[in-house]
């Protein structure tokens, strides 16, 4: 079977095709940003035909396309923080980029068969909570007022008490607080609505907080482990936004790949969206903490108590379903993936641009 990836040299889609390459012809699709790759990386294999060009053009999406069965969707502008000061880029990346693959999907001879489309938690917005005299209830974002008080936890959005998160699952209402979650929402919703109307079996995967060897350490807008690895590895202490205590579910790129390949194989998840983690909700602070430990360097982190404009305080992934239907289990620890990370990472170079990316940030007053 042929199968195309795009954004098949970075980081999630390039463990993806290792995969696939074990069992079938593979083709990636990727344009080596510049914010991510320093050129070529050394990983890509040998096994597998690269197109490197561009996804927003139509020509290079059919030169991948041509005797492709399934698709995985991997390629997106990436940076929540990014997002909202290069909206024209996200949205053309994200957005029109994937209403071109799918225009050629329909209106165009292809042997595609199906489809899986990489989305993410941050289409949820803030986490499922919980009231003691309300129930189950879905905050929207937290309002200025409150978040110049330094008052970081949520209050229900009916009674006004303290409410406590909960597993957060695929029927919690999406309300995105960035462009590259809106744009995440697109892929997700677009694939899905022409999926069922032209009959390609589609699912789309929402990824929690992915981390793994190949994460970028360079790029100080991706995941908060490769960030906060880089200032450790530079001899400086991770910084931290709020007051640490927020949480996030880690998951292990092996585990998003296991995912991925239950979602192509089995037929159960068809036309449906899953969450894709761990169901464990961890807070920042463990996170510094346990790379600090791991990389042995004397360092503490550094608690700001300053906000990002569009932060989310608590979501993690309720994995019942993807568990029900396509039979995922987590098999990946925290302890294990961290360790796994670390040692990747001391083989590698990394540049701490994190400093570079926050006063960016502060420029925009998106940062308080």
């Amino acid at each position: 079977m042929k199968i195309l990836v795009t954004g098949g040299a970075g980081f999630i889609g390039s463990h993806l095709v290792d995969a696939l390459a074990e069992k079938h012809e593979v083709v990636v699709l990727d344009n080596l940003e510049s914010q991510v790759h320093r050129g070529k990386p050394k990983y890509l294999n040998e096994k597998v035909s690269y197109i490197f060009g561009d996804i927003r053009d139509g020509d290079v999406l059919r030169r991948a396309l041509e005797g492709v069965e399934v698709i995985f969707h991997e390629a997106a502008a990436v940076g929540v923080g990014q997002s909202m000061y290069q909206i024209e880029k996200y949205v053309e990346v994200n957005t029109m980029a994937t209403a071109k693959l799918l225009d050629i999907l329909v209106n165009e001879e292809n042997e595609v068969k199906k489809l899986i489309v990489a989305s993410s938690m941050s289409i949820y917005g803030e986490g499922a909570y919980e009231c003691d005299s309300c129930g189950v209830v879905y905050p929207k974002l937290r309002g200025e007022e409150q978040l110049k008080r330094r008052k970081w936890e949520l209050g229900c959005p009916y009674c006004g008490e303290v409410v406590k998160p909960i597993p957060t699952s695929e029927e919690k209402p999406l309300h995105p607080t960035s462009i590259y979650a809106i744009t995440k929402r697109d892929q997700e919703e677009m694939c899905l609505t022409v999926g069922r109307a032209y009959g390609i079996p589609t699912v789309a995967l929402r990824y929690f907080n992915v981390y793994g060897p190949r994460q970028s350490l360079n790029n100080p807008y991706t995941g908060v482990c490769a960030i906060f690895s880089a200032r450790i590895k530079n001899g400086k202490p991770p910084l931290i936004f709020e007051d640490g205590l927020q949480t996030r579910d880690f998951v292990s790129v092996h585990d998003i790949v296991h995912a991925n390949i239950l979602a192509m194989e089995r037929n159960s998840g068809n036309y449906e969206a899953f969450n894709v983690g761990t169901g464990k909700a961890t807070d920042i602070i463990t996170v510094a903490e346990t790379l600090i430990n791991l990389y042995r360097r004397d360092l503490k982190p550094e608690i700001t108590n300053k906000y990002r404009a569009g932060d989310i305080r608590h979501c993690f992934a309720d994995i019942s379903k993807i568990r029900k239907k396509l039979g995922f289990e987590p098999k990946i620890s925290f302890e294990e993936g961290m360790k796994e990370l670390v040692e990747w990472a001391d083989r590698t170079e990394a540049e701490d641009r994190f400093e570079i990316a926050r006063r960016e940030l502060e420029e925009r007053r998106l940062v308080k």
